[in-house]
């Protein structure tokens, strides 16, 4: 199992704060004899609210290597790779890749972010660090 994002616990206090329960820390996928690690597994089930009944799997991504290509390359192959198998599955959980707002300003708001956000349908949710808040989603 891989280590724990560098966010890890600011993204699960900012899920919680909307609402969120945490189901699986981390939420594993097996497929065959591999098992898959995707760092978080939410619902929320409050009568009334607007994401009741929805079942997420949130990947948490720091972008904080030199390159932040090489963050992009990696955030969308494991979100491309997750919908796949739970598709394949018919789990049906919405994948989220969770990145800082700086992240988002920074290499999602650039033409080649947005490009792959809108080709593979990218589903982000944007988090403050500083206030472990939510700031956005984007399906």
């Amino acid at each position: 199992m891989a280590a724990k994002d560098l966010y890890h616990n600011i993204v699960i206090e900012a899920l919680q704060k909307d609402g969120w329960i945490i189901t699986d820390d981390p939420f594993t996928i097996t497929f065959g004899s591999r098992d898959v690690f995707v760092d978080i597994g939410a619902e929320k089930t409050t009568i009334g609210a607007s994401k009741a009944g929805h079942q997420l799997a949130i990947e948490i991504k720091s972008f904080i290597n030199q390159s932040a290509i090489t963050d992009l390359h990696r955030a969308i192959g494991q979100f491309v790779m997750y919908e796949v198998l739970l598709d394949e599955l018919k789990i049906t959980r919405e994948v989220y890749v969770a990145v800082p707002k700086n992240s988002y300003d920074g290499i999602f708001s650039e033409e080649i972010g947005q490009l792959m956000i809108r080709r593979q349908k990218i589903k982000l949710l944007i988090f403050d660090v500083e206030t472990a808040s939510i700031v956005q989603w984007i399906h």
